[in-house]
């Protein structure tokens, strides 16, 4: 018979000499009982010697085979029967027949049952065989190092000191640092593969007593954790390490088990460890380029912010200049102009008190300080920042209109800031249009509160407007349209802006000029 592609011998299967004289000695044995029930007066169950033919003969025939024999032999003794006693038998000799008949019923039905299990036997033990040779080839050819160690002494030590009253054994290892190296050396490597070999280099023939020791690293701790996985019966196990392959060099691998259910069977555990050591340096690499680029980038915030400072200073520092040199002036008079004086002094204060608020607004920028918005009056706002700007907007003959919606003169926002995008705005507004020579010189400020809540402060200058080359560049950091511009004041408006949930948008006006429009996002208050 053919069990799982492999042959299985069936009862026949003998050499055939000794198979031939079974034979013969079972018909020879048939023939000669049949003899003596038929012609002799012998009263006894002769017929039941038929076994001793059965069992010959069942160790060179099949399973039909056994079954003709069986028959064969039971007609025998029927046979055997008749001439012996006729048609009027009595008890006793229909007893011995009986008996007979029951007894190579009773044989064959053995001998069957005891083939049946010969067979399933013979099948599993070459199903269990081929199971073996499956898992032996996978275990050889994987390219995961893989180990077969025996743990049954260190989960037999640790379940002592388990049944002693120790409870926690991370605890108990502290103060008795012995027991790692006593569990090391109860476990015992029973098999590796070629890859595990790889792994740790030439090791040649794995050490006589089976031991790991001399490869661990030193105060390894994933060992430890495994132990701790053991000790409280955990179903797996898996954690990082290192070893220490032959030549000396560590390598990080990646460890993992699947500890067994029934105790009995930790005399093979199989022990998984993937190489991860080039996989962390990698990593370790790209964190410390990310460290890098996040220091260049903060290297390139200092500067942008460096920038700003420069940007944002100039006006107010050559406003502070101008008053100091005005204020000179009135003072060379005879006599002195002490109210000129003190109004140039005033000035001078309020552009020094703009220079500290533009440094510490930067400074609050740069460590992330929380600047909540506060109630800012744009009207007072407005008059404030057309002060400041007063200077410039004299020399270019600049006038300045603007135009409140309903319920728009009163806003949430950071005033310092808002007042920069202001000066900003209208700074590149005058030059724009001084550098053009327009005849209009005229910026037009409108206050707008829309149907979300938010409020849109639009800047428009009479200038030519924005190229369309420049349009999509405009609040790029460096980008600039001036022969002496750094590019840095419409970006540092949009961030601004854009940091506290507003916005800042620029399109050309369809009667002429640019306009910009600052999206304010909360209202608090709203005037009629």
């Amino acid at each position: 018979m053919r069990i799982n592609n492999l042959t299985v011998p069936a009862i026949a299967t003998r050499a055939p000499a000794p198979r031939l004289a079974a034979r013969l000695a079972a018909s020879i044995l048939a023939a000669t009982v049949f003899y003596v029930d038929t012609f002799t007066s012998i009263e006894s169950a002769i017929a039941v010697l038929y076994v001793i033919v059965l069992l010959l003969a069942a160790e060179t025939l099949g399973r039909k085979g056994i079954c003709a024999v069986t028959l064969s032999c039971a007609a025998l003794a029927v046979i055997s029967y008749f001439p012996a006693h006729g048609f009027s038998p009595d008890f006793p000799s229909l007893l011995r027949l009986a008996v007979s008949l029951s007894a190579l019923l009773i044989t064959c039905s053995l001998i069957l049952r005891n083939d049946r299990a010969r067979s399933d036997l013979i099948a599993s033990n070459a199903a269990l065989k081929d199971s073996e040779s499956r898992y032996r080839s996978i275990f050889e050819q994987s390219r995961v190092a893989l180990w077969e160690r025996d743990y049954s002494q260190v989960r037999y030590f640790l379940m002592d000191l388990k049944a002693k009253g120790v409870v926690d054994l991370r605890d108990y290892a502290k103060t008795h640092p012995d027991v790692i190296s006593d569990c090391i050396a109860l476990i015992r490597t029973v098999a590796a593969n070629a890859a595990a070999r790889d792994l740790l280099g030439d090791i040649g023939e794995i050490a006589p007593d089976g031991s790991m020791r001399s490869y661990l690293a030193p105060n390894e701790v994933t060992f430890l954790e495994l132990m701790v996985a053991i000790f409280n019966q955990e179903g797996s196990f898996e954690g990082k390490g290192n070893l220490m392959a032959a030549d000396g060099q560590t390598k990080l691998v990646l460890l993992s088990m699947t500890l067994p259910d029934d105790p009995s069977r930790f005399d093979r555990v199989v022990v998984g460890m993937v190489d991860i050591t080039e996989r962390e340096m990698t990593q370790k690499a790209l964190l410390e380029a990310q460290a890098d680029l996040t220091r260049a980038s903060r290297a390139a915030t200092v500067g942008a912010l460096s920038a700003s400072l420069a940007h944002e200073l100039n006006q107010p520092l050559g406003a502070l200049v101008v008053n100091a040199q005005t204020a000179l002036r009135w003072i060379d008079r005879d006599p002195p102009d002490l109210a000129a004086i003190r109004r140039s002094a005033e000035r001078m204060i309020r552009d020094s008190k703009r220079a500290s608020d533009i440094i510490r607004n930067t400074r609050s920028m740069l460590s992330h300080e929380i600047q909540n918005p506060e109630e800012v009056a744009l009207p007072e706002l407005i008059a404030e920042t057309r002060a400041l700007m007063d200077h410039d907007l004299g020399r270019e003959d600049v006038t300045v209109d603007v135009t409140y919606g309903p319920g728009a003169r009163t806003v949430a926002a950071v005033r310092i800031e808002l007042q920069q995008v202001l000066i900003n705005l209208m700074s590149n507004a005058i030059q724009v249009m001084a550098e053009t020579n327009v005849a209009r010189r005229r910026i037009l400020i409108e206050s707008e509160r829309r149907s979300d809540g938010s409020t849109v402060l639009s800047v428009r200058d009479f200038g030519p407007g924005i190229a369309e080359d420049a349009a999509a560049r405009l609040f790029e950091p460096f980008f600039t349209t001036k022969a002496t511009g750094m590019g840095m004041g419409l970006s540092i408006c949009k961030s601004m802006m854009e940091a506290r949930g507003g916005d800042l948008l620029a399109r050309n006006h369809p009667d002429g000029g640019a306009v910009f429009e600052i999206t304010i996002p909360i209202s608090e208050k709203a005037d009629d």
